[in-house]
């Protein structure tokens, strides 16, 4: 493979063809995919993970770290086989499988790193780090890239953005579970209940954003 058509592919933008990136449309990606279609708060997608390791503050800001790592990755290794390996080959068709086993790689590679150089948060992760697999809001960045005709820089701007957003929801969700640890919270509501209680009125908060970046 020609390492120029992946150069060209990185900067160039998808209306012209020309080299260099359109910095408004990049900024206007940026704060759409952390603010107005946030993965977990607009586009509900990755709850599983969100109201699982948003318990404490360490381990929702080490599972936004493993998912920023793996949505850049997972897109570059998605972008990459659907444009240099299904479209050329007419087999569109198997995208979302493609995608899926492309995902499930990269997350086995972040599970053996973590092993090995944290094992701390590699145990408070627990289950939800391979559960990352399944985390549909990794496949939808990469379904996403493709349906919006972005480049591979484009694409790697969004995923890394869309990875920053459920990141900070992750963080909010976890200072606030942490403060109603604290709270008079009625027995009945005390967990769960009260979690997506919160969720809710974070995602209707996140609405305020609605018409930033265009």
């Amino acid at each position: 493979m020609n390492p120029t058509v992946l150069l060209s592919a990185l900067l160039a933008t998808p209306d012209s063809g020309s080299q260099g990136f359109d910095l408004g449309k990049m900024m206007a990606i940026i704060i759409a995919s952390i603010f107005v279609n946030n993965f977990v708060l607009a586009r509900f997608l990755g709850i599983c993970p969100f109201l699982g390791v948003s318990k404490e503050l360490d381990s929702a800001i080490g599972m936004g770290a493993a998912v920023i790592f793996v949505m850049a990755l997972a897109t570059l290794g998605s972008w990459a086989a659907y444009h240099l390996l299904l479209v050329p080959m007419g087999l569109t068709y198997l995208s979302t499988i493609a995608f899926i086993l492309i995902i499930a790689s990269l997350v086995q590679l972040v599970e053996m790193i973590l092993q090995k150089f944290s094992p701390a948060l590699y145990s408070a992760l627990g289950i939800f780090l391979p559960l990352i697999t399944t985390n549909c809001a990794i496949l939808g960045v990469a379904v996403l890239n493709i349906d919006e005709k972005y480049t591979l820089g484009y694409s790697l701007v969004n995923a890394i953005a869309a990875g920053i957003g459920f990141t900070l929801a992750l963080i909010l969700m976890a200072g606030l579970r942490q403060r109603l640890e604290l709270a008079d919270v009625p027995p009945a509501m005390k967990g769960k209940p009260v979690a997506f209680l919160v969720a809710g009125i974070m995602s209707i908060a996140f609405l305020g954003f609605a018409g930033l970046g265009g």
